[in-house]
This record gives C-alpha cells, sequence and structure tokens, in this order.
C-alpha cells in the first residue's frame, strides 16, 4: 500500500526567548489502510506529532504530507478543507455539543460545508449510529447519555464526511475497561470495513497491543518501531 500519511525531517521548537525543542528530526510514515498506535510518556512529544499529522499545528521545519498533499505550506482555508474531507478526529474528551442529539452532533462535520442534509447522508448518519450501537438513543441530547455512548457518539461524528483518516489521542483514556474493549472492537472493525487508516494515541498497552504497528516516541524521538 502507498503511504498516505508522510513526515519528513519534523522539528518542533515551542517559544521564541526560552526555547523548548519537543521533536527532533522525525522521519515517519503510514501506509494507506493501515492501523497503528503511538505510544510513549507524558511529554515525549507524540501528542505534538498527532497535531502536525492532522494540521492542527505547523512543524518547525521539515515537510508534511497527506493523502499526497504537502501540509505545512497550504493556508489556513486549504488547511480546513482537507480537514474536513480528508480526515476525522476523535478525542479524550468527545467535544459534543450539548444542546444537540446525538445523531445532530454526528452530522455536524458535514453541515459545515453543506447546510442542507440530503437523504442519503441521513441514512448514513443512522447507519453510523447503528454501527456504534447507538439507534436507541440517537434522539437523546448529548447531556443524557454515558460516557461511553457520548465517546461512541464521537466515533460516528468523525466517520460522517468517510475520511481515509482517523486520528485518535487517547480514545478510550475515560472510560473503563469493558467499554474500552468496545471502543476498540469499533474501531477496528472500521478499519477492516471501509479500510480507513488509523493512528491512535494510548497510555493503554493492551491496546497498543492488538494494532498492527506500534511507534514509541521517547524525548521527542522515535524510540521504537515495531510492525506485527
Amino acid at each position: 500500500m502507498a503511504d498516505i500519511i508522510e513526515l519528513k525531517n519534523i522539528n518542533k521548537i515551542y517559544g521564541e526567548k526560552i526555547k523548548t525543542h519537543v521533536l527532533f528530526d522525525i522521519n515517519l510514515s503510514f501506509a494507506e489502510q493501515s492501523f497503528n498506535s503511538i505510544i510513549g510518556e507524558s511529554g515525549s512529544g507524540k501528542s505534538t506529532m498527532l497535531n502536525i499529522i492532522g494540521t492542527l499545528d505547523k512543524p518547525t521545519s521539515g515537510e508534511v504530507y497527506i493523502d499526497g498533499f504537502r501540509t505545512d505550506t497550504l493556508d489556513k482555508d486549504s488547511l480546513a478543507k482537507l480537514r474536513n474531507e480528508t480526515m476525522g478526529f476523535i478525542f479524550q474528551f468527545h467535544y459534543l455539543l450539548p444542546e444537540f442529539t446525538a445523531k445532530e452532533n454526528v452530522l455536524m462535520p458535514y453541515k459545515i460545508k453543506n447546510f442542507n442534509v440530503p437523504k442519503e447522508v441521513d441514512f448514513w448518519a443512522d447507519e453510523l449510529l447503528d454501527m456504534v450501537g447507538l439507534s436507541k438513543v440517537k434522539n437523546n441530547l448529548a447531556t443524557d447519555m454515558s460516557g461511553g455512548q457520548q465517546q461512541r457518539t464521537a466515533i460516528a461524528r468523525a466517520l460522517i464526511n468517510k475520511p481515509k483518516i482517523i486520528l485518535a489521542d487517547e480514545p478510550t483514556g475515560n472510560l473503563d475497561s469493558d467499554t474500552t474493549e468496545t471502543v476498540y472492537s469499533i474501531l477496528r472493525s472500521i478499519n477492516q470495513k471501509y479500510k480507513t487508516t488509523f493512528v491512535i494515541i494510548t497510555h493503554d498497552q493492551r491496546i497498543a497491543e492488538k494494532t498492527d504497528r506500534i511507534v514509541e516516541v521517547k524525548d521527542g524521538r522515535i524510540n521504537l518501531d515495531l510492525r506485527k
């Protein structure tokens, strides 16, 4: 498979007077349809790396390519379009809009660029909610769902625009062990069914060990790259 994500000689430095060097000459790529995890201690640089992949942050130096496009030189509007059409994001904190229902939250990324929702997209939202086991609560407000249900809503939301890439930052960090297993199973089934590329940051060694590739970041450098 071709590489859908490429980082070339990435450095990230924060601050001007007092400089903090977070990433050092990172060279890393991920193949299309792959299921990957990034592990490392807090402060190792793994979240910074994920933010750079997701175009939420820019490197101080180096080149970033997403689906064949160099992103570190794009303007804000082009980056926003690329994110909306190519990537889905799942965070530890689900960031659902509390005044909207589960289904309305799922449809939100689509409605950012299209005010009217056609029937096929509405049906797709229902299909996604069914896939994550939320059909019975799809009309519940976000505040009327459990933490696990809210996180599964966030997974469905990340898929509404049928992205090629899903970036997940500690997606099971706030969940109990049983719900963590459920969420992992959903992510893996999405990878297999829709050929979506996954890059998952996790502290959970059990989750990392179930991925096809483990990249360990230590002190801003790639310390381990284990492919199964």
